[in-house]
C-alpha cells in the first residue's frame, strides 16, 4: 500500500536527520545525483525527489540498507536487516553500478585513494584531483566527464588493477558479467557434460574468463545454491576451494575467558560451524581437539581453524592446569595432519594460537599422544591424497605475551584484535590470509613500539599450496 505525502515526509524526515555528513553524500549518489553536496537539507530534497508513492516502501528502507544503518531500519520503517535482505524486491530498487561503487568506496585504503588520484592525472583535472576526498567523489569527476557510466566501467577495473587492488577490480568485472536465464543454463548444461562449481579469489566462486555464464546469489534463506559454469571445465589449482556453507568447524578453545567471544562472533560471521570451549584442563583441551578430529560432519567443509588462548610458553600449553601439566603445541597440530585426519587432507588447517608466557622453569610434566590417541575412523576414496605432505595445508600463527598482562582489568589480546579486525576487513576484500596476517603484523608491531612494556611476538609459519582467500 502506498505511503501518504505527509507519512512519506515525515519517514524521510526521520531517516535523514539520523545520518551523518557523510552518509548523507553517499545517500544522494545513491539517488542518482552527481552533486557534492553533503548537507540534511539537500538530501532530504534529493531522496523526497526520488522517492515516489509506488516505490517509496522499498526505496528507502533498500537505501537504509546499503547505508548499514539497521537502527534506523527498525525505529522508522519497523523492518529488520533479514527482512529486506530476504525479499529481493529491495534488491531491485537501487541502480546496482552506484550501489558496487559505493561498496569499493568503502573498502578503499587513504593509500589506495592517493595511488587511484595519481593514476588519473591525466584524466582530471588537479583541481578535480585535489577537491576529492574519496573514490565516490573521483567516480563522481569521472561521470561528468562521461569517462564512466552504468554501461562503461573499463577505466574502474583497469585503474584498479593498476593500483593493484585486484580483488576490487574483479568485482567491477564481475558487474560487468550478464546473468544467465534458466533456458541459457539449460543449454550450457548441455554443451558441458560436466559443469564445475569454481571457488575464485573474489569470493565469487567463478573465474573471469569468456564463455563464463553466472547465476547470482541472492538472499533469500531458502533458494539453492548458486550455480557457476565455465566451458572448459577446468578446476583452477592456484587457490583454494572455499566457499561451503558453513566453510567448516572453527573449534575455539578460550582458557583464559577474555577474547573467545570476539573470536566465535568472528568466525560465524565467516560462515564457520563454531565450538567454543572456556577454561578446560590440558587433559579436557585434548579431549575437546581428539573429538572434533574424529567427527565426519565437522569436516565436511572446505577447511579447519582452530583458536586457543591460554598461559603457556613458544612451544607448550598450561590451559588451566597451571604448572602441573602441559600439552606440547606440536601435538595439537600433529591431530589434524592428512594422517591423523583424512577428512581434511586437501584442505587448508588454519591454528591462531595466543599464549601468555609463564617461566619454562615451571613446567613439570609433559603430555604427549599415544598411537591410539591418533586413530581415526577410515574414510574411503581419502587414498587420492596420498602424494600431499602430512604437514601440508597448515596455517599456524602463534602470538605471546606476559601473563602479568592478564592481571589487567579487561585485558584484550592486541593480536586477537587485530587477527578479527583483518579477517572482517578480509572478508569484504576477498583478500588473501597471508596478506591478512600481514596487516596483523603491522598493527603489532606499531603497538610494540608505542608500548614496549607490552611486547607481542609472534611465529607464522605455513605450508599452504595455495592461496587462500576469505
Amino acid at each position: 500500500m502506498a505511503l501518504s505525502n505527509q507519512h512519506q515526509l515525515q519517514m524521510i524526515s526521520l531517516m535523514v536527520e539520523a545520518l551523518s555528513s557523510s552518509e548523507c553524500r553517499t545517500l544522494v549518489y545513491l539517488c542518482e545525483s552527481l552533486d557534492t553536496d553533503d548537507s540534511v537539507t539537500f538530501a532530504k530534497e534529493m531522496l523526497q525527489r526520488k522517492v515516489t508513492h509506488e516505490k517509496g516502501q522499498l526505496f528507502m528502507p533498500a537505501l537504509t540498507l546499503h547505508l548499514r544503518r539497521y537502527d534506523i531500519l527498525r525505529k522508522v520503517f519497523k523492518t529488520s536487516r533479514e527482512e529486506v535482505e530476504r525479499d529481493p524486491e529491495y534488491r531491485r530498487v537501487l541502480s546496482a553500478f552506484r550501489v558496487l561503487m559505493v561498496n569499493i568506496s568503502e573498502d578503499m585504503t587513504k593509500d589506495d585513494l592517493n595511488n587511484l588520484k595519481f593514476l588519473l592525472g591525466n584524466t582530471l583535472s588537479r583541481d578535480r584531483i585535489e577537491k576529492a576526498k574519496n573514490f565516490l567523489d573521483v567516480i563522481i569527476e569521472l561521470e561528468k566527464l562521461d569517462k564512466i557510466s552504468p554501461e562503461s566501467v573499463n577505466l574502474v577495473e583497469e585503474s584498479l588493477r593498476h593500483i593493484n587492488r585486484i580483488d576490487l577490480a574483479k568485482r567491477v568485472a564481475n558487474y560487468k558479467t550478464p546473468v544467465a536465464t534458466p533456458e541459457q543454463h539449460s543449454s550450457h548444461q548441455q554443451r558441458c557434460r560436466a559443469p564445475c562449481p569454481l571457488a575464485t579469489p573474489n569470493g565469487s566462486h567463478s573465474v573471469q574468463q569468456p564463455g563464463r555464464v553466472q547465476f547470482r546469489h541472492t538472499a533469500t534463506a531458502n533458494m539453492a545454491a548458486p550455480i557457476y559454469i565455465q566451458q572448459n571445465c577446468q578446476i583452477p589449482s592456484d587457490w583454494y576451494k572455499f566457499n561451503t556453507n558453513p566453510r567448516g568447524v572453527c573449534l575455539i578453545i578460550d582458557c583464559v575467558g577474555n577474547d573467545g567471544d570476539m573470536l566465535e562472533q568472528t568466525f560465524r560471521a565467516l560462515h564457520f560451524n563454531v565450538v567454543l570451549y572456556k577454561w578446560l584442563s590440558v587433559h579436557d583441551t585434548l579431549s575437546a581437539l581428539r573429538v572434533i578430529s574424529r567427527q565426519r560432519e565437522n569436516l565436511n567443509g572446505d577447511g579447519f581453524a582452530c583458536c586457543i588462548i591460554s598461559r603457556g610458553t613458544r612451544t607448550h600449553l598450561l590451559c588451566t592446569d597451571y604448572h602441573s601439566t602441559d600439552l606440547p603445541l606440536d601435538s595439537v597440530r600433529s591431530l589434524f595432519t592428512c594422517d591423523a585426519c583424512p577428512m581434511l587432507a586437501g584442505k587448508p588447517k588454519m591454528f591462531f594460537i595466543q599464549s601468555y608466557s609463564v617461566p619454562e622453569f615451571q613446567h613439570c610434566h609433559r603430555m604427549h599422544h599415544r598411537d591410539e590417541d591418533l586413530e581415526t575412523d577410515g574414510c574411503d576414496g581419502m587414498s587420492t591424497y596420498g602424494y600431499i605432505p602430512k604437514d601440508a595445508d597448515v596455517f599456524w600463527s602463534h602470538c605471546w605475551t606476559d601473563d602479568r598482562q592478564l592481571e589487567q582489568g579487561h585485558h584484550r589480546s592486541i593480536y586477537l584484535k587485530a587477527l578479527t579486525d583483518g579477517l572482517q576487513k578480509g572478508q569484504r576484500r576477498k583478500t588473501k590470509l597471508v596478506d591478512i596476517h600481514t596487516e596483523v603484523n603491522g598493527v603489532v608491531f606499531e603497538h610494540n613500539k608505542r608500548n614496549p612494556g607490552e611486547n607481542y611476538r609472534i611465529d607464522l609459519k605455513h605450508t599452504l599450496r595455495k592461496d587462500l582467500y576469505f
